[in-house]
């Protein structure tokens, strides 16, 4: 008699996670934001400094509410926000559309590159001075001073993104009838979000930086001329309050791109 054994139910090699498991890729921010923190207020402490050297992170804490408070900490942090985003905004535009040009006019590409590359050799402070000189100290010099400086980055990026697409999926889709349009909206540019993105977060990281230098050189309002009247006033505090509110905005900005480009991406997130 022949005897049967019983089916066993098969299970697949790999499981994927649950969509609801926790992302530890953003717990490094907070852990890291608390070392810097401890290791700050040791040093301090170890180190005997008087705080007009090196204030202490309860102090500067003490500084921000008060600032915060006058609402003088947001006359500045946001007049430094519509410098450097619209900085970025006329930067991106122009990256955008001549980035594209480049990469399908190699001949063009060729031309302009040692152009370009010259260009940044110059030091952005060097050339802030004249472009205030030729626009005056008022909003139009600090969004040129941003969206120089953001630039090449953005360009670059659009550049090697659209180059980096197969030719293959190109001659596909003009045999299948596909427009210059269509081409560019179903193939160059889904494709070309991951390395696109790496330009646009540096970017945004250095159009906060442009806005600073011409906030530096002429400028009343904005977190570097904060950064100027606390120097005057040997206010230690206060500076480390505008050096913290910078790099907040900055990590703002690049959590956003990150957010963004997931949900661009986000058939290879799930």
């Amino acid at each position: 008699m022949q005897q049967t054994l019983p089916m066993q139910r098969k299970t697949p090699a790999t499981r994927s996670w649950p969509r609801w498991s926790p992302d530890l890729h953003w717990v490094g921010l907070p852990v890291t934001v608390m070392i810097g923190l401890v290791f700050w207020h040791l040093l301090v402490t170890l180190g005997g400094y008087r705080p007009f050297i090196l204030p202490g992170p309860a102090l500067v804490a003490e500084r921000f509410v008060a600032t915060a408070q006058s609402g003088l900490l947001w006359q500045h942090t946001s007049a430094t926000l519509v410098e450097a985003l619209g900085g970025f905004s006329i930067a991106l535009v122009l990256a955008l559309t001549l980035g594209y040009v480049l990469a399908h006019l190699p001949w063009l590409d060729r031309a302009l590159s040692p152009v370009l590359a010259a260009s940044q050799a110059i030091p952005i402070i060097a050339v802030a001075p004249l472009v205030i000189l030729w626009f005056g100290p008022g909003l139009t010099s600090k969004l040129l001073i941003a969206a120089l400086i953001t630039f090449l980055p953005i360009l670059i990026a659009t550049v090697v993104a659209i180059r980096s697409v197969p030719r293959e999926l190109r001659e596909m889709a003009l045999i299948s009838g596909a427009s210059r349009w269509q081409i560019l909206r179903y193939v160059e540019a889904p494709l070309s979000v991951p390395v696109l993105f790496g330009g646009i977060r540096t970017g945004l990281a250095l159009a906060t930086t442009g806005a600073v230098v011409g906030e530096f050189v002429a400028g009343r309002e904005g977190l570097g001329a904060l950064i100027n009247i606390a120097r005057g006033l040997f206010d230690t505090p206060l500076i480390f309050v505008a050096l913290l509110t910078l790099a907040s905005i900055t990590l703002s900005f690049y959590l956003v791109a990150t957010l963004i480009e997931r949900w661009l991406m986000r058939w290879d997130y799930e």
